[in-house]
């Protein structure tokens, strides 16, 4: 078989249809279709997913929409025609999960939310996800992936101790609901290959990242408000050295607390470190940090390479790595040997460079050769497959305005 083993891809038997558009929703449907799930994207005539407009764009074709939506065949219907919900209704028959990153209201309105759709398929297994989730205080309210940081805490978190709060930049918010809700739904198909119950999961893009906060939330709790958590620049304020630190060349990351502190003294050839009362505990070095940090960038300003000064580093075991641009990571053999940087064909593109698929199964070495859609190529195959209808039928909902393909 294409992976290399003589059993079918995880997902081969699962059908989804996906209403997802822009990031945090495609993210699930993305991760799916590599594990061999068959993947109907539903895309709202006659525009289709936003993201097909998203930079990079060469020939109406978006590099962004490609990078989401590989293995995805595309039915591009109009939800605001009864006919189209109906037709939308009767796939619903036929699938096992549905997944949905709309506004507020949007599946309700049209008779496609998860209290609607489990009448049609009592088996149904939905994932919602939204910034404030479709069951809170807020669900009202409109959210991308900058409110979710800014909600979450996560900005107030980031940027320099006197500066204002900064994005991270990248759409972590996005990807990281779509990782959490890709989790959660294949627990929910486990307990429903046990059970028969389906279920629908309510993903917030700001409960994941809240769920981020490691120490935060119960560090001022537990010391009864006395501390508050606030973004503090390049080093930890609670432990040291924790943070990034001027190499010769460019800039180094250092993590070592209490285990690794002897280390650090070894790599920086002052053993005396180890008795200085400002550094004996990881508290006392918080405290003295700006010394600590002048000593240690004064030391690796003594190599001719961040790499050397790496080296060193590593020699005592010290948690340590260079910060690494985008651009770095193409050619580095670590990116390369797990396949994180992966060059895929596209009929219009040409080649596009990716990140890679991060999940590693040993008994799926290889990964499927996928397409994204053009708006609306699959109708006719989708509607054929899975509703039986006839090519006649299949024009005639076209006629009607009901199906939308684009132009090749």
């Amino acid at each position: 078989m294409e992976n290399g083993t003589a059993h079918p891809r995880m997902l081969a038997d699962c059908k989804v249809l996906d209403f997802t558009q822009y990031l945090a929703g495609p993210t699930v449907t993305r991760l799916m279709a590599e594990m061999g799930a068959r993947i109907v994207k539903v895309e709202q005539a006659p525009m289709g997913d936003p993201a097909r407009l998203l930079p990079f764009v060469k020939e109406g074709r978006s590099a962004y929409f490609v990078q989401q939506n590989r293995g995805k065949k595309s039915v591009c219907v109009d939800f605001n025609k009864p006919e189209g919900v109906e037709l939308l209704h009767s796939l619903v028959r036929t699938v096992d999960v549905v997944v949905e990153n709309f506004g507020p209201g949007v599946m309700e309105k049209r008779g496609l939310d998860y209290a609607s759709l489990k009448k049609i398929n009592p088996k149904i297994i939905m994932v919602s996800i939204s910034a404030f989730g479709r069951k809170s205080p807020l669900s009202h309210k409109v959210g991308y992936d900058l409110i979710a940081q800014a909600f979450s805490g996560i900005m107030h978190m980031t940027g320099e101790a006197d500066g204002p709060p900064q994005f991270v930049g990248l759409g972590i918010a996005d990807v990281s609901s779509g990782v959490h809700a890709f989790a959660a739904l294949g627990y929910a198909l486990y307990y429903r290959e046990k059970t028969g119950v389906g279920q629908h999961i309510d993903m917030s893009m700001i409960d994941a990242l809240y769920h981020m906060h490691e120490v935060n939330v119960q560090v001022h709790t537990m010391t009864d408000g006395q501390y508050v958590p606030k973004r503090a620049g390049s080093h930890h304020p609670l432990v040291c050295p924790v943070g990034t630190f001027k190499g010769p060349q460019g800039w180094i990351v250092i993590l070592a607390l209490d285990r690794q502190w002897e280390g650090v003294c070894k790599a920086l050839g002052k053993p005396e470190l180890l008795y200085d009362p400002r550094f004996t505990t990881g508290g006392e070095r918080a405290k003295h940090q700006k010394e600590l940090i002048a000593i240690i960038e004064a030391w690796l300003q003594s190599f001719p390479t961040d790499e050397a000064a790496l080296q060193a580093l590593e020699a005592q075991r010290v948690p340590s790595a260079p910060v690494m641009s985008i651009v770095d990571t193409l050619a580095h053999p670590y990116f390369k040997e797990r396949q994180m940087v992966r060059t895929v064909p596209d009929p219009i593109l040409g080649e596009v460079t990716i990140p890679g698929f991060p999940f590693k199964y040993s008994e799926f070495p290889e990964l499927p050769d996928l397409q994204a859609p053009l708006l609306g190529e699959h109708n006719e195959e989708v509607l054929s497959a899975q509703l039986n209808y006839t090519p006649a039928q299949v024009a005639a909902l076209r006629d009607k305005g009901i199906l939308y393909a684009e132009r090749t």
